[in-house]
C-alpha cells in the first residue's frame, strides 16, 4: 500500500513518524477527508480549501500549494488503484524538541504531511434502513470550526453512544443541537429541513454544503437555524451527513422512533438527489 510522507509517495512500511511530533504530544494538526467515486475524487476542491482554511485558523503553514496536493493526492488514488474509497490527510506542526507549549517556527520545523486510501464500499442498504442515535452532551472545545485531529471529545461521545447500543451520538449544548460525533445532523418538520448554522460549535461540513445546494436548487425549504432537543423529539425525520455516510437516515433517538421509525420521503428524496450530484461529476453509481 502506497501512502504519502511528507512530498514522497512511498510504501507505508517506510514511514517514520518521530515520537515528539506535536501531533502525537499535543494533538497539534488538522486532518480532512475526501471521497471517490469510480476513481474521480468528489468534492475535492472543497476538502482541499477546507484543510488549508483549518491550517490558517491555527496558523500552521502548509508544505506545499494547493494545487501541488491535489496533483499529490490523484497520484496516490491511481497508485493505490482507488475506485470507491476515502482519501484521509493529514498535517501536524512537526517535530517539537525539545517539547514546549508555544508553537514552533515553520522556517526551522517543517510540518509533516501523511495521505493514506482505504477501499469504502457505499453501504446502500444502511442508507435504506437509517441508524439509530443516541444525544449525549457537547463537550467538545469551542472551534469545532476547525478540523483538528483532537477528537478525544467526539471519541467520548460516540463511546457513550455505543454503549447503549447507538450508531451515533447527537451532540447538544445547554438544549442546544449542535452536531453528531462525527457528522453533520438535520431535521425535517413539515417538509421543512433544519440544521445549525455553521460557526464555532459545527464543522462546515461539505456533504452538508453540498446538500443544502440540491435542496435549494430542488425547491425544498431549507432554514439553517438552531433547534432544541424537544424540537428533535417531535421531529418528521432526522438524518446526519458526512463524506462517507452522504445522508444517513436516523429512525431512532435515545430508543424511541423517529416519525414512523424508518427512512422518510424527504430524506429518501435528498439521497438521490446527492447521488445525482455525485453521478455528474464521478460518473455513474453502481
Amino acid at each position: 500500500m502506497k501512502v504519502i510522507w511528507n512530498d514522497k509517495i512511498v510504501e507505508r512500511s517506510e514511514v517514520k513518524i518521530d515520537m515528539e511530533d506535536r501531533g502525537y504530544q499535543f494533538a497539534d494538526g488538522i486532518y480532512d477527508v475526501v471521497r471517490a467515486y469510480n476513481g474521480k475524487f468528489f468534492t475535492l476542491n472543497e476538502h482541499v480549501d477546507r484543510l488549508f482554511s483549518s491550517a490558517e485558523k491555527i496558523e500552521l503553514v502548509m508544505p506545499f500549494t494547493k494545487d501541488e496536493l491535489k496533483q499529490l493526492l490523484s497520484t496516490l488514488m491511481k497508485e493505490n488503484g482507488i475506485s470507491t474509497g476515502n482519501i484521509y490527510m493529514q498535517v501536524t506542526r512537526g517535530i517539537g524538541i525539545p517539547r514546549n507549549h508555544t508553537y514552533t517556527d515553520p522556517e526551522l520545523v517543517p510540518p509533516v504531511f501523511t495521505a493514506t486510501t482505504t477501499i469504502v464500499p457505499r453501504d446502500q442498504e444502511k442508507m435504506d434502513q437509517g441508524m439509530s442515535a443516541f444525544i449525549v452532551p457537547d463537550m467538545r472545545w469551542l472551534r469545532c470550526d476547525i478540523k483538528s485531529i483532537s477528537l478525544l471529545g467526539n471519541i467520548m461521545a460516540k463511546h457513550e453512544a455505543h454503549k447503549k447500543g447507538g450508531d451515533e451520538a447527537i451532540l447538544h449544548r445547554d438544549g442546544i443541537v449542535t452536531e453528531c460525533s462525527s457528522s453533520n445532523v438535520w431535521m425535517i418538520k413539515d417538509d421543512t429541513i433544519y440544521t445549525h448554522p455553521d460557526g464555532n460549535l459545527v464543522l462546515p461540513g461539505i456533504t452538508k454544503i453540498m446538500l443544502l445546494k440540491v435542496a435549494r436548487e430542488a425547491g425544498m425549504l431549507v432554514k439553517e437555524e438552531a433547534f432544541t432537543i424537544e424540537d428533535l423529539k417531535k421531529a418528521d425525520e432526522v438524518f446526519a451527513s458526512s463524506t462517507t455516510m452522504e445522508a444517513m437516515p436516523i429512525v431512532s433517538i435515545d430508543g424511541n422512533p423517529v416519525g414512523h421509525g424508518q427512512r422518510g420521503a424527504v430524506v429518501e428524496k435528498l439521497q438521490q438527489l446527492y447521488v445525482d450530484a455525485v453521478e455528474k461529476e464521478c460518473g455513474q453509481i453502481r
